[in-house]
């Protein structure tokens, strides 16, 4: 009778040994990601799959307590799950995950205490602080669409009033202010998540020192065009208001063909006084000058 009692459980189980449920479930959650995570169970020689489901406060109070399956985690061999698109609110939500082997499942194994995203931790964001001429720059890591940043900066001296400011931006570079040479900057930054109401701690500050420029890259090529375009300017202004000044003060006549002399100046001056030498001697008659005279 012993015998036979023992041999009940292999009827039930058609001779094979039952799967084990997955042990020790637990949620890892960082800056609003949530992980699922559970004891792997091990069979040798085998590849164990994995399904993960979730019921959250609506699910288990007006759809008489429906599991729903995970987004990624419907079969999955990696013990773990990442169940950040399944939790969605900010309430208690349940998790189970079971083990499947062919035709084999184990028992569900249930989260010990619902998980509520608001107990996430938020660590202070990363981020980057420079100088761009006089522009004081940051930029801060993409910690996904929830996340806002308070930025706090201030000009490093005695009794500086610290200003703020909201960064929305993520991985993209954030102009804060205009600063003033030779002056220190620093600057740190929290984290805020509105949906659950908390906020990081503040990042270690950053400082960035803006150096004192005596002449500034622009003006300094400002002043080099400047001197080239007065290298150039100068002597051609010079020397066309010498032209103008020499055509307007002495210009050059030029003579109509009329009154150019086309013989030779001797010839012409020879020619005349032969004519007033011939003129000088000649004498008129009476009659001849009185038909002059008329």
């Amino acid at each position: 009778m012993w015998f036979f009692y023992a041999l009940i459980p292999c009827l039930f189980t058609d001779g094979v040994a039952s799967l084990p449920a997955p042990q020790n479930l637990s949620v890892h959650s960082t800056n609003m990601k949530h992980l699922l995570t559970w004891s792997p169970v091990i069979l040798p020689g085998e590849t164990v799959h994995y399904s993960v489901e979730y019921q959250g406060e609506y699910e288990s109070l007006y759809i008489s307590w429906i599991w729903i399956p995970t987004s990624w985690c419907t079969v999955t061999e990696e013990p773990k799950c990442d169940v950040t698109d399944d939790i969605t609110a900010t309430v208690p939500y349940k998790l189970r995950v079971r083990a499947t082997l062919g035709s084999q499942t184990s028992a569900w194994s249930t989260l010990k205490h619902p998980f509520n995203r608001n107990s996430t931790i938020l660590t202070p964001p990363r981020m980057e602080v420079s100088k761009d001429g006089f522009h004081l720059v940051i930029e801060l890591e993409d910690l996904g669409p929830q996340f806002e940043f308070l930025v706090v900066y201030w000009r490093r001296e005695p009794g500086a009033k610290e200003q703020t400011k909201v960064v929305r931006s993520r991985g993209v570079p954030v102009h804060l202010e205009t600063m003033d040479p030779g002056a220190t900057y620093c600057v740190k930054a929290q984290s805020l998540v509105k949906v659950i109401g908390r906020h990081s701690a503040f990042s270690q500050a950053e400082c960035v020192e803006v150096q004192e420029e005596a002449l500034p890259l622009a003006l300094a090529l400002f002043a080099f065009l400047g001197f080239m375009l007065i290298l150039v300017v100068v002597p051609f202004s010079i020397w066309k208001m010498g032209q103008l000044l020499r055509y307007s003060c002495c210009p050059v006549v030029v003579l109509p063909d009329t009154l150019k002399i086309t013989n030779s100046p001797q010839k012409v001056i020879s020619c005349r006084r032969e004519e007033v030498d011939v003129c000088a001697t000649a004498v008129l008659s009476s009659e001849e000058l009185f038909k002059a005279w008329i």
